[in-house]
C-alpha cells in the first residue's frame, strides 16, 4: 500500500515504514503528524483511489529530527560593473518517519 501526499508544496510518495524529508513541520522529536492533503492511495489490490474519494484518506507519521539541508551557495555576477554577491542559504527541514495510511 502506498499513497501520495502534498506538504510544503511538494508531492510525496510514502509507504509505512519510510523516512521522509520535507519542509519544516512544527512538532518536538517523538511527536505524530497527520498529513490530511491525500492525492491518492493505492491498496494491495492495486486500484488506485485519486481525487475527491482519496480526501478522506490520512497517513499519520512520527517526527525523527528536526533538521537543516545542504548549503546552497547564490552566486550574482555582473561583468564590467565590479558587481559581485555571495550568499548561502541552508533551508529548514523535518524527517518524518510514516507509520500508517488509512482510507
Amino acid at each position: 500500500m502506498y499513497a501520495v501526499i502534498e506538504t510544503g508544496g511538494k508531492q510525496y510518495r510514502v509507504t509505512p515504514g519510510d523516512v521522509i524529508h520535507v519542509e519544516t513541520v512544527a512538532g518536538d522529536k517523538g511527536a505524530e503528524v497527520v498529513f490530511d492533503r491525500v492525492l491518492a492511495v493505492a491498496p494491495d489490490g492495486g486500484t488506485i483511489v485519486a481525487g475527491e474519494a482519496a480526501s478522506s484518506a490520512r497517513v499519520r507519521g512520527t517526527i525523527k529530527s528536526q533538521t537543516r539541508g545542504e548549503k546552497i551557495i547564490v552566486f550574482k555576477f555582473k561583468r564590467k560593473k565590479q558587481y559581485r554577491r555571495t550568499q548561502g542559504h541552508r533551508q529548514n527541514r523535518t524527517a518524518v518517519e510514516i507509520t500508517g495510511i488509512t482510507q
